[in-house]
């Protein structure tokens, strides 16, 4: 009854789509969900398609889409076809994408485009549920309140309070604002246009307002190495620097034997205009490590900051490292983020970067500009080391690791630094300076041989990463890896019959935890396979409760490392297991994740992001399985905040330590997130791997969360997660607080 009441009817749009522009069919003649799109902008109408003001929840799944895209509805209630009635519906692969609709008058026709790109797709499900008003504006207030910046952390009834006051203040219904709000959380815009509405809305606003008040004003020496730069954009690097708002700087330029005459008479005009600029001309071309050599024999300063010839830096850029300096007094690395200025000028292609990440550093030099090293740490360790050139950087902040912590690193999450994109540069392409690889990895080298690390390093999958392979122990530890499971037999025997078969790490036992099967065809297949003797069979006889299932579990377990292991995953790489294990032995780390797809070969789990959605979620979802993802992350060992615990990995040790998983507050959700947080909180660092590759067919066990009972619990778990783990929630150090809390694409905020 109470379904009836809050859903009045249901019509299945699909049936009734018509061509309008750039869609031909592209199934059998019987089929009517089957199309191609011919260009960027493809359009249907809507056969019969008068529907009555009130309110509805659109369904849509397109499969073959590119992941990322956006489909869109137009309807028109008397005014034509125009964007206040656009309805944005970004696409989840494999998943139904939902959302609400008003229509405040009759809709007299409906325009749908289904993606932005051309190319073949299905239409699976589309339709319109028509939905009683009580109902809607609840799922609008709980939409708001997990996605919404402004409403995260209060209730729905709180987030009716808020909106009605907002609307009061701006003269507006607050109905109208509250669907404002709504379709916020869907805008997934696009990243060129997107970049220039954040400079203008937030970069400005927020450098309006910067201060460097108090007594620490150190002096921060600006090393700019030069060699037959062209004049008009050493002219605007070096007018960068003397158009900062802080003036306590020295320029220490080094001229690597330029042969261009005009040059030395620029920099030489530049000296002679302002003091705090000096010159040194080399007699002999020594690339640049010499050259930056030769101006960090200049220097004066508390710290040193690197600038490329042809780069520039932000007017606030030396202040906002001076505010870190007086917030961190005992930083000894700070580095902002950056963006690109093409050609004609134009910003692009922003990064925006984890905080303190050792691991991701040894993949790729993520820290780049704007870097900012206290100057003593780096006269100590010698300067730049020639024969590094095109990863002289990188090599130099390896050789500084010794030096550096968690503790005196500082990210500034700002865009200080634009790095110009011009043809040849490595910001233009990262492929383009074949020799700045070769540099890159005997950088990585040359680190883990001095440092006596038990690894070796290798070319990445992606463009100027490296891919650090750590050795095992002499002695192979023991792996237990805990499987619950309850009936299931479809995914249980593929998921324990392709670890059995595939896994190349010798040393482990799979430990099936048996929560009350009753299906014969289950159990007789559990009599089976526990033959093997590497699998024994644990009956659980109590009510479902992962947490309390994989104590039970680890206590049984023999191993010196444990494996939380979903029922519904599949190994694709023989070594994944070894490649997990030689992570989970480095002492520094906790818990180690992999490299999770959905059987069509899309990211289902690429780390977690916490804060998203409320409280996690994860890092990538829906991207293909070739993607390099967020500046090639998908594709980097790295550090994470949390990975989740389908396949998850750590020392038995460090799982007692914490205490194991929570079975009293989180039976079901987020008892990964809560057990990794627990264990950074102990002092080690949590990894994620792709080098450790499966399958994941989600939650098929346990079933969605699409009961009032079910969906109670994991409201329960989500308020003690936010209780529990506060404001650590929103700020993932793994992540940027300028990107999105709402998709998990890594897009702008």
């Amino acid at each position: 009854m109470i379904d009836f009441i809050k859903s009045l009817f249901r019509v299945n749009l699909a049936r009734r789509l018509k061509p309008l522009a750039d869609i031909e069919p592209a199934g059998p003649e019987e089929s009517d969900y089957q199309w191609c799109s011919l260009g960027v902008d493809p359009q249907f109408t809507v056969r019969r398609n008068r529907f009555a003001a009130g309110w509805y929840m659109v369904e849509l799944k397109i499969s073959h889409c590119k992941s990322g895209a956006d489909a869109c509805l137009y309807v028109d209630t008397g005014r034509d076809f125009n964007e206040e009635e656009r309805f944005s519906l970004p696409l989840r692969a494999g998943k139904i994408a939902k959302r609400l609709v008003y229509f405040p008058r009759p809709v007299r026709a409906i325009r749908f485009d289904p993606m932005e790109a051309a190319g073949p797709f299905s239409i699976e499900h589309f339709h319109f549920v028509r939905l009683a008003p009580w109902f809607a504006r609840d799922r609008l207030a709980q939409r708001l309140c997990n996605m919404h910046a402004q409403y995260r952390h209060l209730d729905k009834a709180q987030v009716v309070v808020r909106v009605k006051e907002q609307a009061k203040e701006l003269g507006l219904n607050w109905l109208d604002l509250a669907l404002e709000r709504y379709d916020d959380t869907f805008a997934r815009r696009k990243q060129g246009r997107d970049y220039r509405e954040w400079i203008y809305e937030v970069e400005q606003r927020r450098t309006s307002v910067l201060s460097t008040g108090g007594s620490g004003r150190p002096q921060i020496s600006i090393l700019l190495p030069t060699f037959n730069t062209d004049i008009a954009m050493l002219r605007a690097c070096i007018d960068s620097v003397l158009a900062q708002t802080y003036p306590h700087w020295q320029l220490c330029i080094a001229d690597d034997a330029s042969r261009n005459s005009q040059l030395r008479e620029f920099l030489v005009e530049c000296a002679a205009r302002d003091s705090r600029i000096q010159v040194v001309f080399r007699q002999q071309n020594g690339h640049i490590a010499a050259a930056s050599n030769s101006a960090l024999e200049m220097a004066t300063g508390d710290f040193v900051a690197l600038l490329d010839h042809d780069d520039t830096l932000a007017p606030h850029a030396l202040e906002r490292v001076v505010a870190a300096l007086q917030n961190n007094p005992d930083a000894a690395l700070l580095y902002s983020d950056e963006d690109k200025i093409d050609e004609a000028g134009e910003r692009f292609d922003p990064h925006f970067k984890p905080a303190w990440n050792p691991d991701l550093l040894l993949s790729q030099n993520y820290i780049c500009h704007l870097t900012v090293l206290k100057a003593d740490v780096v006269k100590k360790v010698g300067g730049f080391r020639e024969g590094t050139e095109g990863s002289q950087d990188h090599d130099l902040l390896l050789r500084c690791l010794p030096y550096l912590n968690a503790d005196n690193v500082v990210h500034i999450p700002e865009v200080l630094y634009h790095w110009r994109a011009i043809s040849g540069s490595t910001a233009q392409a990262g492929a383009n300076k074949g020799y700045a690889m070769k540099a890159g990895l005997r950088a990585v080298a040359d680190y883990l041989q001095r440092e006596s690390l038990p690894a070796r390093v290798e070319p990445g999958s992606a463009p100027n990463t490296y891919c650090v392979r750590w050795d095992l122990p002499e002695l192979t530890p023991l792996v237990s890896l805990l499987v619950p499971t309850r009936d299931g037999y479809d995914i249980l025997k593929p998921c324990v019959d392709a670890i059995l078969a595939r896994t190349e790490y010798p040393n482990f036992e799979l430990l099936i935890l048996d929560n009350q099967s009753r299906c014969e065809r289950t159990l007789a297949y559990l009599r089976e396979v526990s033959a093997d003797p590497r699998v024994s069979v644990h009956r659980w006889d109590y009510p479902f409760n992962y947490s309390a299932i994989n104590n039970f579990g680890a206590r049984l377990a023999k191993g010196e490392i444990l494996g939380l292991i979903n029922n519904d995953i599949e190994p694709i790489n023989g070594d994944w297991l070894r490649e997990m294990v030689s992570q989970a032995c480095r002492p520094e780390i906790g818990c180690v994740g992999a490299k999770l797809y959905y059987p069509n070969d899309t990211i289902q789990h690429g780390g977690v992001i916490l804060g998203i959605g409320g409280v996690a979620g994860h890092a990538h979802k829906y991207f293909h399985r070739h993607d390099y993802g967020y500046f090639s992350r998908l594709h980097l060992v790295q550090n994470l905040s949390a990975v989740t615990g389908a396949c998850l990995l750590l020392r038995k040790s460090v799982f007692e330590e914490v205490g194991g998983l929570d079975e009293e507050n989180l039976a079901v959700s987020f008892n990964d997130v809560d057990l990794c947080l627990k264990v950074r909180e102990a002092g080690y660092r949590n990894l994620w791997t792709p080098n450790a590759e499966l399958y994941h067919h989600e939650s098929v066990s346990r079933g969605a969360d699409d009961t009032m009972a079910k969906r109670r619990r994991a409201q329960r778990e989500a308020e003690y997660m936010r209780k529990r783990w506060g404001n650590q929630l929103d700020t993932d150090p793994a992540y940027n607080p300028n990107l999105t809390l709402v998709h998990e694409d890594f897009s702008l905020a």
